[in-house]
Parts: structure tokens; C-alpha cells; sequence
């Protein structure tokens, strides 16, 4: 079996499964946000659930309009809010101790390799860098499952995708995902698990791991995973407050397609609008002026991908007129950043650096844009209007790349200053 179907096995109290299979799972631990919870809030009343299964693994995080930017993103918070009070929920997060939920929960240990994991958002998938089994459904589903504590799935087939080769200079994880989007397109994935795995990944930082699952949503991926390895164990045991199993593939496991790419060969890619796939070597993207810079979210807002970032903007001014957003993933990582002087860096650069918030991402808050305005950011979706007017352009890149445009007001990489 291949890790996706060892995982789903051990969760549905099964010896095997095939992709195909359709299993009911005992769910390790259930998430909603402040935009999906209110609706799986009002879904668990309406079908007469009064207790959460567990109030330990029933998790809601207030990330993607807080702080509150109105009256009524203050209401569903206060909904998510009241509701965690009466459930008695351990981990709801808001303000204190809070974040950006995909980069939150996996560093307070709330995810652990092996484990099942559902969340009412699609970007659930990053939780694969654990090497766990983790993906995005719906707010009913997810209601459900609050009650339950169980759901089920049809397990998917798998993609392999085998990397090899030294990565060159400013190239990421978010390179290689969105090379991996690229040549694969945003359905090229659909409904399959999408395995990471070659000498390159095996040297990527946890970092960098994040961001590749948390991306193979934008490619139609029901999930992402990355076997654990001895990083992974390295990041996870410090934080794991219970005892957690790993799994790997099977070297006989069949897969629905191998994929395998010298990763030597792969620049930084820049996604163009209005899709994912859209990507271009940097060498290849030409003149593209842009008015805002924003590097942060659930893909690229990790104190790596600050520091990288910090690295560019260093003694450098952020073009006449560009807007520059820093948006740290968590509280912890923004205090980190404040005591490594990296938020004086983005400061003395002309940035603006905001709480941890999903914000511009969703087109919410924090950087909205209007119409002819193009921003470069290292979110993870660029669709008509994701980030404010449907006039608008937004270009995906790594910290790096955004960095070094936010400096020269139009595209490129480090090295073109």
C-alpha cells in the first residue's frame, strides 16, 4: 500500500484498502475558521447534535477576517467564540496565542504523522508534510463529523512525484510546487494524493514542505503528503504532546503515475493570472510592473520564508509608490521575527507589517486591490478577484521573488538587483 492507504486503513480499522474503497474513519481532529465554522455551527444545531465528540480534537480558528474589519466578520467570530465557550473546546484560537489555523496547528502539535485530519477549508492539505492524511471538505461535512467524530472517503489513487537534483539559489518549495502545477495542470490531480518524495525533498526544510502540500489543493489534489523522515521527526517530537505512528509506501505500491524531474534544472516560477498553473520561469516572465508585494499567508508565512525575504529587503527601500505587506503566520512567529530584528528590516525597507491574518489572501482585508492593480504574492491562489476587484492581476511567487519585486516595482529574483 502506498502511505495515503496505510494511513486510511489504520483510521478505518482495516487491514487493507484499495483506491476505490469506500471506508468510514475515525477522525484524529476536526477544524473549521471563522468563515466556515458559523455555517457547520448552524448545521450541528439544526441536526439536533448537542456535544462535540471531543473537545480536544474539535478545533475553530479566527484567522481569516481578524481582527474584525466589520460588523459582520465580528459576528461570526462572536458565533465561533460563543460556541467553542460552550463545547468547552481546548484549542480555539483568536487573538492570543493565535495565527494563520494551517500554520497554527501543526506547530502547537495538533497534527501528527499518521493521523486523519478534515478541516472545513481546502488548504487542509498542508498537514501532509507530517506525513499525515489530511484534507478540506465542506462545512457540513465538517458539522458532522464535530458530532461523529468519524467521516468517510473513497480512498484516491496516488501520484508519485520523485525530485532529485541540488536545488539552484532562491529556489524553494514553492518553486517546485508550482512547477509541479504547472506541468500538470489545476486538475491534473483530481480527487489523487499527491506524494512528494526524491534526495531533493528528503533535503527540504520543514518549510518548504508546508508549502508543497499545502498547494496540491491547486492542483485538484484531495491531498499532499511527504513520508517522515528524520527532519520531520526532528520538528514533530518536540511539539507532540501524544504518541503518534508513521508510515511510508510500500516499494511494490501502484500508483496512478510517477512523475520524476531534476530539480537542478528548475528556476524560480512565477504564477501568472488567472490560475496556478499559469507558471514561467523567471527568465521567462518579462516586463510586468507591479503595485503591491505581499508575502505571508497559510503558504509562505513561516519565520523561514520571513527571514528569506528579510535577506532581500535588507538595506534595500521598497520602490516609490509599491505597497510591501509582511504578514507573519502567528503570533509566535511574529514575536520571533520582532526579537531576530527582521520586522525592523521590513520596517526600515518601507514595509508594512500587519498581525497574523489570512486577510489580502482572500481578497478580505489588509490589501485589497482595485481595479488595473497587480500585486505579486506568496499566496497560494490567484483567481479573477481573489484579492479585490475582478480587474485586478495577482502573480504567486516565493518570498524571495516577491522580496526582490517589491524593491525593483516591477517582477524578477534576487540576483537582478
Amino acid at each position: 500500500m502506498t502511505i495515503t492507504e496505510k494511513i486510511l486503513a489504520r483510521a478505518a480499522g482495516r487491514d487493507q484498502v484499495k483506491p476505490g474503497d469506500f471506508v468510514t474513519c475515525k477522525l484524529d481532529l476536526v477544524l473549521a475558521n471563522d468563515i466556515t465554522a458559523p455555517i457547520a455551527i448552524r448545521e450541528f444545531q439544526e441536526m439536533g447534535a448537542e456535544e462535540v465528540f471531543d473537545p480536544a480534537r474539535v478545533t475553530i480558528v479566527a484567522d481569516h477576517s481578524t481582527p474584525n474589519k466589520d460588523i459582520e466578520s465580528a459576528t461570526q467570530t462572536k458565533q465561533c467564540r460563543d460556541f467553542a465557550r460552550e463545547q468547552g473546546l481546548e484549542h480555539y484560537y483568536e487573538a492570543t496565542g493565535g495565527g494563520i489555523e494551517h500554520i497554527i496547528l501543526p506547530d502547537k502539535g495538533l497534527v501528527l504523522p499518521g493521523e486523519v485530519v478534515i478541516g472545513a477549508d481546502s488548504h487542509t492539505c498542508t498537514y501532509g508534510a507530517l506525513g499525515a492524511f489530511a484534507t478540506g471538505v465542506g462545512s457540513t461535512d465538517a458539522a458532522a463529523a464535530m458530532a461523529l467524530g468519524e467521516t468517510w472517503f473513497r480512498v484516491p489513487e496516488s501520484l508519485k512525484f520523485i525530485f532529485s537534483g541540488e536545488l539552484q539559489p532562491w529556489v524553494s518549495g514553492k518553486d517546485l510546487i508550482l512547477y509541479t502545477i504547472g506541468q500538470i495542470g489545476v486538475d491534473g490531480a483530481r480527487y489523487l494524493a499527491m506524494e512528494f518524495c526524491g534526495p531533493t525533498i528528503e533535503a527540504l526544510p520543514m518549510a518548504g514542505r508546508f508549502t508543497m502540500c499545502n498547494m496540491a489543493i491547486e492542483a485538484g489534489g484531495k491531498s499532499g503528503i511527504i513520508a517522515p523522515d528524520e527532519t520531520t521527526l526532528e520538528w514533530v517530537t518536540p511539539r507532540a504532546p501524544r504518541e503518534f505512528e508513521v508510515f511510508a509506501s510500500d516499494p511494490e505500491a501502484e500508483y496512478a503515475q510517477v512523475y520524476e524531474w531534476d530539480a537542478s534544472g528548475i528556476e524560480p516560477q512565477v504564477a501568472f493570472p488567472h490560475l496556478p498553473e499559469n507558471t514561467r520561469g523567471l527568465s521567462e516572465v518579462g516586463e510586468v510592473i507591479i503595485d503591491q508585494a505581499v508575502i505571508g499567508a497559510c503558504t509562505n508565512g513561516r519565520l523561514e520564508d520571513l527571514r528569506e525575504a528579510a535577506k532581500v529587503l535588507k538595506g534595500r527601500k521598497v520602490a516609490p509608490g509599491l505597497r510591501c505587506i509582511i504578514i507573519p503566520g502567528s503570533q509566535e512567529i511574529h514575536l520571533q521575527a520582532t526579537r531576530e530584528g527582521l520586522v525592523e528590516t521590513f520596517l526600515e525597507a518601507g514595509c508594512v507589517v500587519s498581525c497574523p491574518t489570512c486577510g489580502p489572501c482572500l481578497g478580505g482585508h489588509m490589501g485589497v486591490l482595485a481595479a488595473g492593480e497587480r500585486a505579486i504574492a506568496t499566496t497560494n491562489r490567484n483567481f479573477v478577484g481573489r484579492m479585490g476587484h475582478p480587474d485586478s492581476e495577482v502573480y504567486l511567487a516565493s518570498p524571495a521573488v516577491a522580496a526582490a519585486s517589491a524593491v525593483a516595482g516591477k517582477i524578477c529574483g534576487p540576483e537582478d538587483l
